[in-house]
């Protein structure tokens, strides 16, 4: 990332333990992508603002070398101390300053990182180390997530839906991109070939305290925990006595959010934008 907004020990282990990695039809899309474009051979990808490497760990089957880079150390050492693949290091750098020579990489990635950083800078650094055809894929996730639990399934949806608009007063800016679904982000990328993949839609099976979790990781939570502690622990509290309530259950790891569906037929839901660009 290119902004500091999650450095602390905290965070970090928020993010490893809360953060779900990409999708696996995510990661069809992309080497699927990668397969029809001709990148080969696949020797080195980098995943830029990888966190606390749970996107990282997915390219390795696919790579010789993989190496995740972010500005936080704290989301760096996270990674190390998480479970991982010989090939795959990490490194702490800016998005905007990466420790590559020109054209020596295959494929770059960024899963729910690229808004924070400085898109110009970074876009030329990509041009710079990308091989002649190599390629750069760039993903989001909104949050519009629905909750299914028997019966109750909307209630659920729309207390997820309150909390969430209440953490947006306090989100940075930057997030504003995120809302627009990445469109900005798409627009600024320089290359000529490239192509914009919406609505890869998927299951994540989480549990009560699972969500409340992610609430916790997301940067607009951490911003009202250090405006108002003591409001925001009670938010979440509330937010969770709220779920249990609704479930008719007392074990706050009970599944509750179980899939997404559709939007165009149900709501709006979980949405990943993916942009792959090529030189």
């Amino acid at each position: 990332m290119a902004v500091h907004l999650l450095d602390t020990q905290y965070d970090a282990d928020s993010y490893q333990k809360y953060r779900f990695p990409p999708s696996e039809n995510l990661q069809s899309v992309i080497f699927s992508y990668l397969e029809e474009k001709k990148v080969d051979p696949v020797r080195l990808a980098v995943d830029v603002g990888c966190g606390s490497g749970q996107s990282t760990h997915v390219l390795a089957a696919h790579f010789e070398k993989v190496v995740g880079t972010d500005i936080s150390e704290a989301q760096i050492e996270a990674a190390k101390q998480a479970a991982s693949f010989p090939n795959v290091t990490y490194h702490v750098c800016p998005a905007e300053e990466l420790p590559f020579e020109d054209g020596s990489v295959d494929l770059i990635t960024a899963f729910t990182a690229a808004h924070w950083f400085d898109m110009p800078r970074f876009m030329k650094e990509v041009d710079r180390v990308l091989k002649p055809h190599g390629c750069v894929a760039l993903s989001t996730y909104t949050t519009d997530f629905s909750m299914h639990y028997k019966d109750c399934s909307e209630r659920l949806t729309e207390i997820f839906t309150e909390t969430r608009d209440l953490l947006l007063k306090y989100s940075d800016e930057k997030v504003n991109l995120v809302i627009a679904e990445y469109k900005e982000v798409f627009e600024s990328v320089p290359f000529p070939d490239k192509k914009r993949v919406t609505q890869i839609l998927d299951k994540i099976p989480m549990s009560v305290s699972g969500v409340i979790g992610l609430f916790q990781s997301f940067s607009m939570y951490q911003a009202f925990l250090r405006s108002d502690p003591e409001a925001a622990k009670s938010l979440l509290q509330k937010t969770e006595q709220r779920f249990l309530e609704t479930m008719g259950v007392c074990s706050n790891e009970t599944q509750a959010l179980e899939e997404i569906k559709d939007p165009l037929a149900h709501r709006r839901l979980q949405r990943l934008d993916h942009i792959w660009n090529m030189q």
